[in-house]
């Protein structure tokens, strides 16, 4: 028998204000009572193999297509906010685009840039190593992806200060403030989809080792990306790559810091590193859910989800379930046989830039816990608003001492 969620008499769960243990307490609390909790704006699911389910379930659609809607804002807006992008796409369109672009986003591709992350990490802690001290978010983790980001689509490594402003701004759309963020949004979106524009152009006429070059030659049975496609799978590229590295790395540091014994470990055995960042994203991943919606009536689990339905798919509460990991509130980088984590989603909307956020990570915490032993934090720690979609330190003051010191 089919009943609307509507009529399911289900546990309420709003976490707006709570910190993170508060907000994981209440999530764990609601998932014991039932398998979908009631919220002010539709309905959640924190259970393991729920939230993959519904991911996976074609039939419901990337909310973030509706972000513009919620937030009381002209749905068709500038021609910007019009283009289609692979990561609001659903159906043929969006699966002609990942089969397309699928093979510049393999570890393969992103393993190629190991040796400039390594660089990159490398030289941003040259500045403060000897201090043995360093506000982490500002010295290190917001610079670290733009460069890698920039020699991936090939632009000059001397702009990485504009890409790094313009992901700032675009990323405002994320963070629930979007009536006053959206002159500066579609600006940097602007400013962003004009230079890539000439980028594109360049290197229609001058291809070279990178991944704009790979996107332009790729075809299939005679198909091939437009302009604007390249624009978009570009804009994507920096979406994908830069925020979300930025927090994680962060959200990564400001755990290990609580847990030394595992800094230890991860410096004894480097060998550690990809459980190492399997492990940060299921217990602080630095995106806490995302966002699905009926774009018809949907019958899921024997509940009938009516039309414009929105359900929230709790990551973090995901990553939490003690059906799905053992002892999930400890922190173990050599943790084995459990499930994937969920940071990076599931379905057809998993994270396009998963095997390059991977190796980011990878290259620089195996860095980091060899050249920062004794990792402390030397302060509180400041964090973002919990309304943001993609979270972590704000402030994030750390100590160690020097290798070799």
């Amino acid at each position: 028998m089919v009943t609307s969620v509507h009529e399911l008499e289900l546990p309420a769960l709003d976490t707006a204000g709570l910190d993170r243990d508060e907000a994981l307490a209440l999530i764990a609390a609601t998932r014991e009572r039932h398998w979908l909790a009631r919220t002010p704006l539709g309905y959640s699911l924190s259970r393991y193999d729920d939230c993959v389910s519904l991911l996976r379930d074609k039939r419901f659609h990337n909310a973030l297509a509706l972000v513009r809607q919620l937030n009381g804002l002209d749905p068709e807006g500038d021609a910007a906010s019009r283009r289609q992008s692979i990561l609001t796409m659903e159906g043929g369109d969006h699966a002609r685009l990942r089969r397309l672009v699928a093979p510049a986003f393999t570890p393969q591709a992103a393993g190629r840039l190991r040796p400039s992350m390594r660089a990159v990490i490398d030289g941003l802690v040259d500045t403060f190593h000897p201090s043995g001290r360093c506000e982490v978010v500002a010295d290190l983790c917001e610079p670290y992806p733009i460069p890698i980001i920039c020699e991936l689509l090939g632009a000059p490594p001397g702009d990485w200060r504009r890409f790094s402003a313009w992901a700032t701004d675009i990323f405002r759309i994320f963070n629930q403030n979007l009536v006053e963020d959206l002159p500066l949004v579609e600006a940097a979106t602007a400013e962003l989809e004009a230079y890539l524009a000439t980028l594109i152009g360049e290197r229609r006429a001058d291809p070279r080792p990178d991944l704009l070059s790979d996107l332009i030659a790729v075809e299939e049975a005679g198909d091939r990306l437009s302009t604007d496609e390249l624009v978009s799978l570009a804009v994507a590229v920096l979406m994908a790559g830069t925020d979300t590295t930025r927090n994680q790395l962060a959200c990564a540091l400001a755990v290990f810091a609580e847990h030394p014994d595992q800094w230890a470990l991860l410096a004894e055995r480097p060998g550690l590193a990809p459980r190492a960042v399997e492990e940060v994203m299921r217990y602080l991943g630095a995106v806490r859910g995302t966002v699905r919606f009926a774009p018809e009536d949907i019958v899921f689990r024997d509940v009938l989800f009516p039309r414009g339905t929105l359900v929230f798919v709790s990551l973090a509460g995901a990553n939490r379930d003690p059906g799905s990991f053992g002892d999930p509130g400890t922190f173990d980088i050599s943790r084995q046989g459990s499930p994937q984590q969920m940071t990076f989603g599931s379905g057809i909307h998993h994270c396009m830039g998963a095997a390059l956020a991977r190796a980011e990570l990878q290259e620089a915490l195996v860095l980091l816990a060899r050249r920062m032993p004794g990792l402390a934090t030397d302060g509180p720690v400041e964090w973002k608003p919990t309304s943001f979609g993609i979270w972590g330190p704000a402030r994030l003051p750390l100590r160690f001492t020097p290798a070799g010191a």
